[in-house]
């Protein structure tokens, strides 16, 4: 299947697909061909659909199975040239559901619950400019414009550009944070200043302030930028 995977993965970067999405279709593709024991390109229409079912009865979420159906759709149509009828895949309607969002009294615990200056300073930043973990862990100091109180985001999700805001009590905590860790070129570093902390550590430094603070609502530190968006309204 390695011929296959590499076919795959190269339609995609021409496609310029984010990483992520490039993992999580081949992951829908070799968890096919583990299911079947086969490669992918020798199995019929019905084995596929069959195997979309499997994985709706195991309990796979909405939006896990609507990556997998992605995923062998993209592969089947783009790089093995199937067509409509012999991939018929019917659309699913998609659920949505109201995130968790917490109070501004609940995000001042969140925040006074870490005990480290940089702890603090990464959560104040994720929930004030209402940025994705990727983005704040991705952000360089030159995208930190105080005379103009923006903050500019580089190729955040959908390969887009973009400028959120940057408050007074932010820009203060910032200044703190790198007269204290003074970064070189990422804002929030990992074990050496030249590159960027990871995605997991962030999440970590979020999940022990929510356990500290005695917060159980919102899933990850992505629920501080919907409390940003939230609280703006």
């Amino acid at each position: 299947m390695g011929v296959l995977r590499e076919k795959m993965i190269e339609e995609m970067k021409l496609r310029n697909f984010a990483s992520r999405t490039q993992k999580s279709y081949v992951a829908a593709m070799v968890g096919l061909a583990k299911h079947y024991r086969q490669f992918p390109d020798q199995l019929t229409q019905e084995q596929i659909r069959t195997y979309l079912l499997d994985l709706q009865e195991r309990g796979l979420s909405s939006s896990s199975l609507n990556v997998n159906i992605s995923g062998l759709r993209f592969f089947y149509q783009q790089v093995l040239g199937w067509n409509e009828e012999q991939l018929f895949l019917p659309p699913r309607k998609r659920t949505w559901r109201l995130p968790e969002v917490l109070s501004p009294r609940e995000v001042e615990r969140l925040l006074g619950a870490t005990v480290k200056l940089r702890d603090r300073c990464l959560l104040m930043t994720a929930y004030a400019a209402g940025l994705r973990v990727t983005e704040l862990i991705h952000l360089k100091l030159s995208d930190i414009h105080p005379e103009r109180m923006m903050i500019r985001v580089e190729q955040g999700k959908g390969k887009k550009d973009r400028y959120t805001i940057l408050s007074q009590r932010l820009l203060g905590e910032l200044r703190k944070y790198k007269q204290a860790y003074q970064p070189v070129l990422w804002v929030f570093f990992g074990k050496s200043r030249n590159e960027p902390l990871h995605i997991s550590a962030a999440q970590k430094i979020y999940n022990r302030a929510k356990q500290k603070s005695g917060i159980e609502k919102g899933k990850g530190s992505h629920t501080l930028r919907h409390c940003f968006a939230t609280h703006l309204l």
